[in-house]
């Protein structure tokens, strides 16, 4: 009853003058350093965290953004939105960002926040003079026995409609030459070494009528039901793709190895920890054509259409690996040892015979390729009103040599569909009238996929799953109402236990059906951002039912937020921000989880949880002057936990940090964050104090020197925590940026 209460109050708190914005706090970044704070401290989720991410690498040209690009920007309402493409209508371009205050279609806050993602232009260049960036980082801590990870990142424009861009990053830790040995009836492969690689590099010819790249990217299109894999909110095109994930990761253990075949463990400590490699997302590899605007006859319609092919080799985690074969029909089947991950052994040249260590927690490198086409074709009668049609089709090879006994597949809780091809189609729609915009998109899949097995039924006592395989439909309808301080978004969206499109990014919860997110989801959501004087508020009410595959059932669930901020004074500024969310409003009892008990190691399958946490934030912002300011942060959350029968499992989250300008051109930080997971059990879960201090530095006219220290000191009793090294871990980065 206490729960029911409290979310029929937060419900109706949120039904009162409700808006909506796709991020879930104010977005205020200068660097990627800024964007892993927000996600550290819990502002901004990891989805959040990643679309923006995508857009601060790649940048928005304000000349030639199209609507659905620039609503991606963080902080901007349609209605300012719109305000901006009238502006540019009527000047042609927009000679310079801050044009846009003096007409009034943003204000000078919202310019300066989003300044970091927008793309400058240098008006007095030659026409074909080259301008763009290249970056360089790199991190390590005292740990390290190897040369630290380097990654390197560039792009550039030559004129107008010219550009070009690459990644590039040495690892230390990547596996290489995996093979089928069927002496041990295994996969092996050697440990990786040093080793250079080059995942993407671009070409793009980017006109007014005309969009050609070559190499690799990323497509979007609509509400994301049908094709994306862009991470935009409101993704409307083709998009260059050059971005490795240079966020600041926590320390990997340097010994990945586990006994396998032998006796003992190989490693000699399984205690140390050292620097990570970078890592990337495979996109799209290939090439992509297209226009956004293709006018027909003399009024305002126009014609939109893009196409794309691709093939791209592709990584998979070693546990999501199986072997389908005449033993194993249905990885479902859990209880059948034949359908377990297929097992990875390090290979022995010398003694091919000899009983070999496993590896754990890997990623096989280019394990399959995957080969994609699509289209998609819009007719707009105007910038807000069209239809479309969007369509693609998939598959996949498995690149591993194997046997005829041997039949690689994913497991069926990969990303990658059970038995290859798979494919979408779909239509959307839009319409636009004053305030108010429309959006809807259905769609139907493919696949290739089985249906749930007797075997797997019997294994978990189901009877009846709704997993059938072959493809199912999706829809969702999303509606806004925006006024320039103001913004209300409403949804609906149906997504069948049947429906498998690894290409959909539309609005879902994180829960999973077999891989995916948008799968067997029923949903109606309600998002506001909304600026009443001093308070702005953001909020969000999201009730959807989701398929259970264990129950074959539907479990009701329930997701919302109220964050307020209030700008006491130009000094002071306040924040209290409530967020809660149960897995199943069925179940009201305690010793039910929210998350996956600790103690589930990385191979093991999502496991479906029943729990609900409930999160109370305290916020405070003092700006002394321009050059220093202070933020404090105090959380509290109960959270659903198996261990405990009579009540819910407390965590506490604190957080300070500084900023101090100098002098322009100079900017030092730093934070103090401090982590006490389950405060009544010292030994049970994490506690630890995280501090860093970070320096950036403009370097020249343009150039930017970024130097970094973290100091992360675990405090809890655990067993593993009294073994672990370093301890302290001091970790540190560089990166420098040059513009030209």
């Amino acid at each position: 009853m206490r729960r029911l209460k409290l979310s029929v109050f937060l419900l109706a708190a949120l039904t009162g003058p409700a808006l909506a914005a796709p991020y879930e706090a104010f977005i205020d970044v200068e660097t990627v350093e800024d964007l892993d704070d927000l996600l550290v401290t819990g502002q901004i989720d990891t989805e959040t965290h990643d679309s923006l991410y995508e857009l601060l690498s790649r940048g928005v040209d304000l000349d030639r953004a199209t609507r659905a690009e620039l609503y991606s920007l963080p902080n901007l309402t349609y209605d300012e939105v719109d305000a901006i493409l009238r502006y540019r209508d009527t000047q042609g371009f927009i000679a310079k960002p801050s044009d846009l205050v003096a007409a009034g279609a943003i204000t000078e806050q919202k310019l300066l926040a989003i300044s970091a993602f927008l793309i400058s232009v240098d008006r007095t260049r030659r026409q074909y003079q080259p301008r763009g960036n290249v970056a360089i980082r790199t991190r390590a801590a005292q740990g390290d026995h190897e040369l630290p990870p380097i990654m390197l990142r560039g792009r550039a424009s030559f004129g107008k409609d010219l550009s070009a861009g690459f990644a590039a990053t040495l690892t230390r830790y990547r596996i290489k030459n995996v093979a089928w040995d069927p002496n041990h009836d295994a996969l092996v492969a050697d440990e990786g070494g040093l080793q250079p690689h080059l995942p993407k590099a671009y070409v793009r010819y980017h006109t007014d009528k005309i969009d050609v790249i070559v190499g690799s990217y990323r497509a979007g299109f609509d509400q994301r039901l049908t094709f994306d894999n862009s991470a935009d909110y409101t993704p409307n095109g083709l998009y260059a793709d050059n971005q490795l994930n240079s966020s600041v990761d926590d320390l990997t253990k340097e010994c990945k190895q586990s006994t396998g075949e032998l006796i003992g463990s190989p490693c000699s400590s399984n205690n140390d920890y050292v620097t990570p490699d970078f890592t990337w997302s495979d996109g799209l590899l290939g090439l992509g054509v297209g226009s956004d605007h293709l006018s027909i006859g003399d009024g305002s319609a126009y014609l939109q259409a893009f196409a794309w092919a691709s093939y791209q080799l592709r990584s998979i985690y070693q546990y999501e690996v199986a072997n389908r074969n005449a033993e194993c029909t249905d990885p479902r089947n859990n209880l059948d040892p034949d359908c377990d991950a297929v097992r990875l052994l390090l290979r022995n040249d010398d003694d091919p015979l000899a009983p070999l260590p496993a590896l754990s927690y890997r990623s096989l490198p280019n394990a399959y390729g995957e080969a994609v086409f699509g289209a998609h074709v819009a007719m707009h009668t105007a910038r807000r009103d069209y239809v479309g049609i969007t369509a693609y089709t998939g598959d996949t090879n498995w690149l591993i040599d194997t046997p005829e006994t041997v039949n690689l597949d994913a497991q069926e809780w990969s990303r990658l569909p059970m038995g290859g091809r798979y494919g979408a189609v779909g239509a959307s729609a839009g319409i636009g009238r004053g305030i108010y915009d429309g959006f809807a998109e259905i769609t139907r899949s493919f696949d290739n996929l089985p249906p749930t097995s007797e075997a797997a039924q019997t294994m978990v006592s189901v009877e009846d799953s709704q997993i059938h395989g072959g493809g199912g439909f999706a829809a969702i309808l999303r509606g806004t109402r925006s006024l320039r301080k103001r913004e209300i978004e409403v949804s609906l969206r149906y997504y069948d236990p049947d429906f498998v499109n690894p290409f959909a990014g539309p609005i879902a919860q994180s829960d999973e059906v077999e891989g995916q997110r948008a799968r067997g989801e029923q949903g109606a959501r309600v998002k506001y951002t909304g600026q009443h004087g001093n308070l702005t508020l953001r909020m969000l009410a999201d009730f959807w039912r989701g398929y259970v595959v264990a129950t074959a059932k539907w479990a009701p669930r329930l997701q919302t937020y109220v964050h307020g901020d209030l700008k006491a004074s130009d000094q002071i500024g306040y924040g209290l921000w409530v967020d809660f969310k149960d897995k199943d409003l069925r179940e009201t009892a305690y010793g039910s989880c929210y998350d996956i008990d600790p103690g589930e190691g990385p191979t093991q399958e999502p496991v479906s949880c029943t729990g609900m946490q409930l999160k109370t934030r305290a916020r405070l912002r003092y700006t002394v002057d321009r050059k220093l300011s202070f933020a404090g942060e105090l959380q509290h959350s109960w959270v659903d936990d198996q261990r405990y029968k009579t009540k819910r499992r407390s965590d506490l989250t604190a957080n300070v940090n500084a900023t101090w300008r100098p002098q322009p051109g100079l900017r030092v930080r730093g934070r103090v964050k401090y982590l006490f997971e389950d405060i009544s059990d010292a030994g049970r879960l994490e506690e630890y104090v995280w501090g860093y201090a970070e320096l950036v530095k403009r370097m020249r006219l343009k150039d930017s020197l970024t130097v970094r220290a973290d100091l992360f000191y675990w405090l809890d009793s655990r067993a593993s925590t009294g073994l672990r090294s370093p301890q302290p871990e001091l970790r540190v980065l560089g990166a420098y940026e040059t513009r030209f």
